[in-house]
């Protein structure tokens, strides 16, 4: 059997080379993150290399594209917050009024007096809940369009809406289609610049086709992977209004704007 030779002390490094190899492995690796990562990531780019090679712009997609989602993800708990007290709150009445049903029966109120107690029960419960002042947010929960086939569906049609985005506003305008039907598009900003998500939803499911930022334009085919509402959001990022154009034609049955 071979036995591995050690290696003598003269051949092993000495801690001057050592620390010399730390040295330069530590500055290779702050120079890819100040150059590489940080501008690809999170569009921070101090020295300006990664403007240069391309990456900032990169980051900036990123960065942006995150903070729409979590704008978006905030809507969508703060209309399921006011649904789920909505919801509470009617439960809470009937309950009550469902006691009060119960305790008049065991009592053998006569009926006509048992609506009055209930009407009155009512009037109660509204005067102790605190009146809604005139500021304050309602929400209202998006409905989920169910997907209903036609005959236009399945022949086609073709629509063409134009509406303008004030800087920071944002819009969404979905097509209802069914699965693996297309439709063909066409949407320009009129020599402006928008952020955009082609994305879809319905029936429990959602998918996302396409994002870009700094877009002026795009033609193509949308295809349906399954039955629901789908389309795109746009925003302007930018401090101008800016007027949009949008032209579809193909196997839908609706085309409408959700926001």
């Amino acid at each position: 059997m071979y036995n591995t030779d050690f290696p003598t002390r003269a051949e092993l490094p000495t801690r001057a080379q050592l620390r010399r190899s730390m040295l330069i492995a530590l500055a290779s690796a702050c120079a890819i993150l100040v150059t590489i990562v940080l501008p690809s990531e999170y569009a921070v780019d101090p020295l300006g290399v990664g403007r240069a090679l391309g990456l900032t712009e990169m980051g900036e997609i990123k960065t942006q594209l995150a903070e729409e989602a979590r704008q978006d993800t905030e809507k969508a708990a703060a209309s399921a917050g006011g649904l789920t007290a909505s919801s509470d709150a009617v439960l809470q009445r009937l309950d009550r009024i469902e006691a009060l049903l119960a305790s008049q029966k065991a009592a053998a109120v006569p009926p006509d007096d048992m609506t009055s107690a209930v009407i009155q029960a009512e009037q109660s419960l509204a005067a102790e809940e605190p009146a809604l002042a005139a500021d304050d947010p309602v929400v209202v929960p998006e409905k989920e369009v169910a997907v209903v086939p036609d005959d236009t569906a399945a022949t086609g049609r073709s629509d063409e809406m134009s509406f303008v985005l004030t800087p920071g506003q944002g819009a969404e305008i979905k097509m209802v289609m069914q699965e693996g039907n297309e439709a063909q598009f066409f949407w320009t900003a009129n020599g402006s610049k928008v952020n955009y998500d082609s994305h879809g939803d319905g029936g429990g499911n959602s998918v996302s086709y396409e994002k870009g930022r700094g877009v002026t334009e795009q033609e193509g085919v949308l295809r349906a992977a399954f039955s629901g509402n789908h389309g795109w959001f746009w925003r302007n990022r930018g401090d101008a209004d800016i007027t949009m154009t949008l032209r579809t034609a193909g196997a839908y049955a609706e085309l409408k704007r959700m926001q």
